[in-house]
C-alpha cells in the first residue's frame, strides 16, 4: 500500500489550492485520514483530520478556510484550502489508517505520504 500527496505549489495569498491524497495497493477502505504540515523551524502539527466516526476535526488556524473530504470510490482524500495566508506556508504530509483485509479478517495498518510543499507568496 502506498500513499501519494500531490497538488501543492506556489499561490499567491488569498488564493487557493486543493491537495490529493490517493492509496493504492491492496485496500480493503479507509478508516481514517489527515493531513499534517510542517512548516521550517517548527514541528509537525495536524491541519485536518477524518475520524473513524465519521467526523472531522480541524486546526484553529485553519477553520472556516480548509476543508477535508474523501472519495472512498478512488480511496483518495482532498484537502481543499482557500484563502491561503502566508503562514500556511509548509511541507503537508498525508496520512491514512487502511484495513487491508487478510483473509477475510480487518487488518488495520498506518501509512504516510510523501510531503508536499505549499508556499503561500506574492
Amino acid at each position: 500500500v502506498q500513499l501519494q500527496a500531490s497538488g501543492g505549489g506556489l499561490v499567491q495569498p488569498g488564493g487557493s489550492l486543493r491537495l490529493s491524497c490517493a492509496a493504492s495497493g491492496s485496500i480493503f477502505g479507509i478508516i481514517a485520514a489527515g493531513w499534517y504540515r510542517q512548516a521550517p523551524g517548527k514541528q509537525r502539527e495536524l491541519v485536518a483530520d477524518l475520524t473513524r466516526g465519521g467526523g472531522t476535526n480541524y486546526a484553529d488556524s485553519v477553520k472556516g478556510r480548509f476543508t477535508i473530504s474523501r472519495d472512498n470510490a478512488k480511496n483518495t482524500v482532498y484537502l481543499q484550502m482557500n484563502s491561503l495566508k502566508a503562514d500556511d506556508t509548509a511541507v503537508y504530509y498525508c496520512y491514512a489508517q487502511i484495513d487491508v483485509r487478510v483473509g477475510g479478517v480487518a487488518v488495520l495498518n498506518d501509512y504516510w505520504g510523501q510531503g508536499t510543499l505549499v508556499t503561500v507568496s506574492s
